[in-house]
């Protein structure tokens, strides 16, 4: 009682004393895509509006974490054969420093190894790479402690490159592994079970506080997942909420104990579902994506044990109200869903699953970057660096603006458009622009 007292206590702290202009993780302030900042523009282009551009070392599509004047982002550097952890100036633009913390650019041409996004806690900013580095620095770039995930766990087992970001969260690192059972193309761990995990680690040392092992009854690469680990507080009660290998859990931060789970979403065990949207909460409800233009289910928050289809809330319908890759954004009370592959922006309803409206996107390529809110508007952003501006709220929908930041053979843009502190941070293929509102 009195860790679960002290967890509650801390998360409220937390959410009551983070700077509302930061942004200390992939999905924000709130975890879920939002920022409560005011007064940023519209209308800018690649010519208009830009207050400064940093050249990257190379590409990437980790989401950059602001604090203050401080932005971190990972890039693959191919002079240093390594991804790097960077710091850039928020106010010039300037690299104040870049440090390599892991060895090797890719495994396959879709991604690099700088896939996963860093976080912070205002004193500390902590890397993750796409072959097991993760490390953590001080904001002057001192390494504070470095440790390789697959050397301690075994030799990660995806298809693709891994790309769940750390989530750092009531002075607990966590990292989720969700993984195949068994190896393939020659990658995972050959000396033993293959088992996916949720990873509890202390932020200062880097050690292992506990691992718990996360089953699961899916099969093939639907046991794979990109997503990352959001916190919630729900009634009171902290959670961890995981969605991956055909299923969505909750957690306890403290100990890794499976306090619910619902599933499953792939009932009749397709091998090819990997699971890349992480879930999403919002006004008691929880969002778990199916991939390949399957529905989204909403489940109710605060359950216990195995849920069933009572705890369903609302399954979509149609083709447009589905999001295989971004995952959608929960602001000033309706969740927001990007259909990437067919180009739809829906806000919809937490309670009822009711499309308030759905608004085709007139983009030239899929969109996988996830959405964006803050000041009533939405942000988007195409592989092509296409960015679509729409109006929030009910009344919403109405396009504001759409330019284009990539170059003509820009095929991979994924990074989060950032807003914080004032500043709206677009990450291109080795470039990151700064619009200032």
């Amino acid at each position: 009682m009195k860790i679960a007292s002290l967890l509650i206590a801390a998360f409220v702290l937390q959410t009551a004393t983070l700077e509302a202009g930061n942004w200390p993780n992939w999905r924000g302030p709130f975890f879920n895509g939002s920022s409560e900042e005011n007064g940023y523009p519209a209308v800018f282009s690649k010519t208009d509006g830009v207050a400064w551009v940093a050249k990257l070392p190379g590409e990437g599509a980790s989401t950059p974490a602001v604090w203050d004047d401080a932005v971190f982002l990972t890039s693959v550097d191919e002079s240093e054969e390594g991804i790097v952890g960077i710091r850039i100036s928020a106010a010039t633009g300037e690299i104040v420093w870049s440090k390599k913390f892991g060895d090797g650019l890719r495994h396959d041409e879709r991604s690099t190894f700088s896939g996963s996004s860093p976080v912070t806690d205002g004193n500390s900013v902590y890397f993750f790479s796409g072959a097991g580095d993760l490390a953590a620095y001080d904001f002057d770039g001192n390494q504070l402690w470095y440790r390789n995930i697959e050397k301690d766990y075994g030799e990660f087992a995806f298809q693709w490159t891994f790309s769940s970001s750390p989530q750092l969260h009531d002075g607990i690192l966590y990292l989720q592994v969700l993984q195949r059972d068994t190896p393939v193309n020659g990658r995972g761990n050959t000396d033993g079970p293959i088992k996916s995990f949720l990873l509890a680690m202390d932020p200062s040392t880097g050690k292992t506080i506990w691992q718990h092992i996360r089953p699961s009854d899916a099969v093939q690469e639907s046991l794979e997942a990109f997503s990352t680990p959001i916190p919630i507080l729900h009634r009171g009660r902290p959670e961890l909420v995981i969605s991956g290998g055909d299923c969505l859990t909750g957690h306890d931060p403290a100990t890794g104990e499976e306090l619910w789970r619902w599933g499953t979403y792939n009932p009749e065990k397709i091998g090819h579902w990997r699971l890349v949207p992480s879930p999403i909460y919002g006004q008691g409800t929880l969002l778990v994506c199916a991939p390949k233009g399957d529905p989204i289910y909403a489940i109710k928050a605060g359950g216990e044990g195995q849920l069933g289809n009572l705890d369903e809330m609302w399954v979509s319908e149609g083709k447009e109200v589905t999001a295989d890759v971004p995952t959608p954004l929960f602001y000033d009370g309706y969740f927001y869903v990007l259909n990437g592959r067919n180009k739809f922006l829906s806000c919809i309803h937490p309670g009822s699953g009711k499309v308030v409206w759905s608004k085709a996107i007139d983009g030239k390529v899929k969109l996988e970057a996830s959405p964006t809110g803050v000041d009533g508007k939405i942000y988007l952003l195409s592989h092509l660096g296409e960015v679509f501006v729409y109006s929030a709220g009910p009344d919403g929908g109405e396009l504001l603006n759409s330019t284009t930041f990539g170059e003509s053979q820009s095929v991979n843009i994924r990074a989060s458009i950032v807003p914080a502190n004032g500043t709206l941070f677009i990450r291109t293929d080795d470039e990151l622009y700064a619009i200032k509102k």
